[in-house]
């Protein structure tokens, strides 16, 4: 993702990347021979996805066209592609919430080679009440604070550094210790900041209003044992969600006043370039840090840490967001040309290298095994906790009851971070938005 990646813009812009014409006779792409539609919510793979598809269509005859929408745009891309007279043959859910909301358009995926290699079926989706598979998860994602090894270590060196070991960043006030001091000392580091800007640009707000905020949530859904989609929340650890925005804005290479319009090309040039040393963001970033010219060993993880009691018997946040649907109302033929697509992405050479390498994604199938496991030092970093004993973070941000919601909380953690709103508006917009949203949500299903 996100990874993802994941939804929320009062604007619908969307970029089309692109159509690709089969590189066979035109009668290999006729409605008979059936087509591929893929709607994609995930921008920062929109050129592998090109080049896979154009693959495709020499393998194989059949067309393959390709939409991505703009960052944050996704759902509404969707609602309107799929009304279309050609909608896509294929899109993504986000998790049980999001197969309930296009639950009209999902096919049932219990007979394809994608669900079968699952080495977890639980992993998949089903509708209330179904036996049928109606959803399968494309990867699995993590996320945390990002740091550069090379910058920390610069840290640890420094005279007076009262951490000196990435091992000891265990805990929030060890995180704030080292952030501080990083930012005290940003000249004499050669650094713009301790963090990367975080900013509320669309292309960025997410991390924010989705995957910031499922940390606090996510403790008070385990703390409360929460299973499903809860009516309300009761905002249990926002003093710790405030202490971690406090210390994203105070310590990062710009001032608050710049956050409204900076965007995720500016987090990613801060930590590509060296002017920070961490950078909040998942798996799905590392072909960006990859093409900005870090290597796998400069990457290492820290779990979001904000205070929560108990916070260090945990890892990163993982989980998958984005879950695989064929669309039940496009032409029969076309339904079984994506169903053989998805087969060969998860058991072809050129498939599996594009998905594990190329994009740097881990998959839940059992075709991914040997040299086809991916190099992503951001989910090996996830992996490493597991192994310790940690455990995983919940994505909650999952059962969020709309991006409406989201939208007004990012709007509300703006005004605050800005000078212009205070903390109070944030509690609102988290506790009280979530009510308003889920209310109106049953009442238009």
């Amino acid at each position: 993702m996100k990874i993802v990646k994941k939804v929320l813009t009062a604007a619908v812009a969307v970029t089309m990347i692109s159509s690709m014409a089969a590189c066979g006779s035109s009668s290999d792409s006729s409605d008979s021979a059936g087509s591929i539609y893929f709607l994609n919510n995930k921008p920062e793979i929109a050129n592998s996805m090109k080049a896979l598809a154009k693959e495709y269509t020499k393998e194989t005859g059949v067309k393959f066209t390709v939409q991505t929408a703009a960052s944050q745009t996704y759902e509404q891309t969707l609602k309107s592609e799929l009304s279309k007279s050609q909608p896509p043959t294929l899109f993504q859910v986000l998790g049980q919430v999001g197969l309930e909301n296009w639950k009209d358009y999902a096919a049932n995926m219990s007979d394809t080679e994608m669900y079968k290699q699952l080495t977890d079926k639980s992993l998949a989706l089903k509708l209330n009440g179904s036996s049928e598979v109606q959803a399968v998860p494309v990867v699995s994602e993590t996320y945390g604070i990002i740091y550069r090894k090379d910058l920390l270590q610069k840290y640890f060196e420094m005279p007076g550094a009262s951490i000196t070991d990435v091992k000891d960043i265990n805990s929030f006030s060890a995180l704030k210790t080292v952030a501080d001091q990083i930012q005290a000392n940003k000249s004499k580091l050669g650094l713009k900041g301790a963090f990367t800007s975080m900013g509320f640009d669309a292309s960025t707000s997410w991390r924010w209003n989705t995957h910031l905020a499922s940390i606090p949530l996510a403790y008070e859904f385990a703390k409360d044992k929460v299973t499903k989609q809860p009516a309300t929340i009761k905002g249990t650890y926002l003093k710790q969600f405030k202490a971690i925005t406090d210390l994203y804005v105070k310590d990062s290479t710009v001032k608050a006043s710049e956050l409204s319009g900076k965007t995720m090309n500016d987090a990613l040039s801060d930590i590509n370039t060296g002017a920070a040393v961490f950078f909040q963001n998942g798996s799905w970033a590392w072909p960006d840090l990859q093409s900005g010219g870090l290597k796998a060993d400069q990457i290492g993880v820290l779990p979001i840490y904000m205070g929560v009691p108990g916070e260090s018997n945990y890892g990163m946040s993982t989980g998958s967001e984005t879950f695989w649907t064929v669309n039940k109302q496009a032409p029969e033929a076309s339904q079984v040309a994506t169903k053989k697509f998805l087969k060969w992405l998860i058991t072809s050479d050129y498939g599996r290298k594009t998905w594990a390498d190329t994009m740097g994604f881990t998959t839940s199938f059992k075709t991914f095994t040997g040299k086809y496991e991916t190099d992503n030092p951001i989910m090996k970093a996830a992996e490493e906790y597991q192994k310790e004993g940690k455990k995983n973070v919940n994505w909650a941000f999952l059962y969020d009851p709309s991006d409406e919601y989201k939208t007004n909380l990012s709007d509300s953690m703006l005004q605050y971070v800005q000078g212009t709103g205070n903390w109070e508006s944030v509690k609102t917009a988290f506790v009280n938005g979530w009510a308003t949203e889920y209310k109106t949500a049953q009442e238009n299903q």
